[in-house]
C-alpha cells in the first residue's frame, strides 16, 4: 500500500478521531463515537481505502532528480 493520506489531512484525522474517541469514552456522543476508529487508524498509517477510489491523493508529489 503506497501512502496517500499526507499532510494536514494526516493531523486532521488523528485530532477527529482522538476527540471522537474520547468523547464516546466520557459518554458524550454516545456509541457512535467510536467511528473515530476509522479516521484516527487511517491518519496513523498514512492510507485511506476510498481515496484511491475516488482518484484522491493528499500526499505530496516526490521530486525526481
Amino acid at each position: 500500500m503506497k501512502a496517500n493520506v499526507g499532510g494536514i489531512d494526516r493531523v486532521l484525522r488523528i485530532v477527529v478521531g482522538l476527540v471522537l474517541i474520547a468523547l464516546a469514552a466520557a459518554g458524550i456522543v454516545g456509541v457512535w463515537g467510536w467511528i473515530g476508529v476509522v479516521p484516527l487508524l487511517t491518519g496513523l498509517i498514512r492510507w485511506c481505502p476510498v481515496y484511491p477510489l475516488l482518484g484522491i491523493n493528499s500526499c505530496p508529489l516526490k521530486k525526481s532528480d
